[in-house]
């Protein structure tokens, strides 16, 4: 699956993320859209699916009629996300067309 990380996914989750392509907003210069854009621009390009830590997203933005997946990690710090790598790998490979799923990563 072609995967987007926007600018608040940890970077380190990519080498988790095995039988994906990652690629970082940033190293496509998107880092700057706005949320509404950057899901037209990767939509646009051929991403499947967009991997954020961005919990309005789904608030600010009509995700209906998109064909991008979007998960949402419900923090962006590394330290706890690398403690759930196996689920969020799971949900990623697991993710349709247009589907929307948060992952909440407990504090322990």
């Amino acid at each position: 699956m072609n995967v987007l990380f926007d600018h608040s996914t940890p970077a380190p989750l990519a080498s988790h993320l095995t039988g994906h392509q990652v690629t970082k907003a940033k190293d496509r210069g998107w880092d700057r859209l706005e949320n509404g854009d950057l899901l037209t621009e990767a939509e646009r390009a051929g991403f499947e699916l967009l991997l954020t830590a961005d919990n309005n997203m789904r608030y600010q933005q009509n995700l209906t009629g998109r064909r991008i997946a979007i998960v949402v990690l419900s923090t962006p710090q590394w330290p706890r996300v690398r403690r759930h790598v196996v689920r969020v790998a799971a949900i990623v490979s697991n993710a349709t067309p247009g589907s929307y799923t948060e992952v909440e990563i407990p504090y322990e």
